[in-house]
């Protein structure tokens, strides 16, 4: 049993059939504005999108992510069945490591991304998206091999990100500056919050310097407000998150990544180790000697404006693409966007038309990170 297991703090359904966070009661006090999201009822914003991403990327910004998977696999043989699993290097991982790689499916299309937690010789903690938890828990139990343990923890455990240039500082003045100073980035440590057991690393998805921790989720309350009780920490929402990630040029599953684009596709070879097996890597590797037709590429706009999903890319007239993911930015002060185009006269610098057959958007082609 683990320690996010040693209490009975579980996630509860809303009146509206959407699961809610153990945090739900504290977002509504904070005046947040909730909405559904992959089944579940969270907070959007607070005091506004806008606001929100700039104190993140100025001071400490806290989200509340507790929808999000974790899957744990043990056994002898967890190392090997975890290795073929996903795309990402293991076997230089070490205890107290972490690293983000794939679920891919036989034709190389993304399942899902993760981040792979090494806890012992024997143990993984798998992270996972809220959207298709049961999709990857069906998956994973059907591709697991060999004497291993797989168990499904998500809905007894707590998440909570902070992040922005301030959350070192926080994190030092609640677990101590020697216990912070151990944990450099893509790394991780157990650690006592208050009396409360708390995985804490250093990964995040904003782009910015920052944390991940995970606990009980009946303890959920507590290290909320023992964080938010920070002058530099504000609570932040979905619209926040997505802005953030978006300047970062960082892939969201569901836009950037799905079961119909691969990792080659969306300029994320580096998380691919194509020196093992894994699922999927056949026809990877096929991809990769023949080359791929479209690629991912970032879009800088002229204005304000912002294109939306599914937004057509034109090059003089001509549809070379789509929109996977638009937004206006708070740095830039513009509009950002991320899609996939035919590879033919796509260099950056091009100047394209994104478009919903009602407005047109002018933008330029710019490899992200925007900011």
């Amino acid at each position: 049993m683990s320690f996010l297991q040693q209490r009975g703090g579980r996630v509860t359904p809303d009146t509206n059939n959407l699961k809610t966070t153990p945090l739900a009661d504290h977002h509504r006090r904070a005046g947040a504005r909730m909405v559904e999201f992959a089944g579940w009822l969270m907070p959007v914003q607070y005091a506004g999108i806008i606001e929100e991403h700039l104190h993140t990327r100025s001071k400490a910004g806290l989200f509340d992510t507790c929808h999000m998977g974790e899957f744990y696999v043990r056994g002898p043989h967890a190392a090997k069945a975890v290795d073929r699993l996903v795309t990402c290097r293991l076997d230089n991982l070490h205890n107290g490591q972490a690293r983000y790689g794939f679920f891919l499916n036989e034709k190389g299309g993304v399942v899902d991304d993760l981040i792979v937690f090494r806890l012992a010789v024997e143990e993984y903690l798998l992270v996972v998206n809220a959207g298709t938890l049961d999709k990857d828990r069906a998956w994973v139990e059907a591709h697991l091999e060999g004497d291993v343990d797989f168990s499904d923890e998500s809905y007894c455990t707590a998440k909570l990100d902070l992040q922005g240039p301030a959350s070192s500082g926080v994190m030092a003045a609640v677990i101590g500056s020697g216990s912070l100073a151990m944990i450099e980035r893509f790394r991780f440590r157990h650690v006592l919050i208050d009396g409360i057991e708390v995985l804490v690393s250093r990964t995040g998805y904003t782009g910015e310097a920052g944390f991940e921790l995970f606990f009980e989720a009946g303890a959920a309350g507590r290290i909320w407000d023992r964080l938010i009780d920070f002058e530099s920490v504000r609570p932040v929402g979905l619209g926040a998150r997505d802005t953030l990630r978006l300047e970062k040029g960082l892939s969201l599953y569901g836009h950037e990544i799905d079961e119909e684009h691969t990792p080659l596709e969306a300029g994320l070879k580096r998380f691919v180790h194509f020196e093992k097996d894994f699922i999927g890597r056949d026809a990877l590797m096929k991809q990769e000697r023949e080359g791929v037709a479209r690629s991912l590429k970032g879009f800088v706009c002229e204005g304000r404006r912002s294109p939306r999903h599914g937004f057509e890319i034109r090059r003089d007239g001509e549809v070379v693409g789509s929109v996977t993911s638009g937004v206006f930015s708070p740095c830039l002060k513009c509009g950002i966007a991320m899609g996939y185009v035919n590879l033919e006269g796509t260099a950056d610098g091009g100047a394209m038309v994104l478009t919903d057959g009602k407005a047109e958007i002018r933008a330029t082609i710019q490899a992200p990170p925007f900011v």
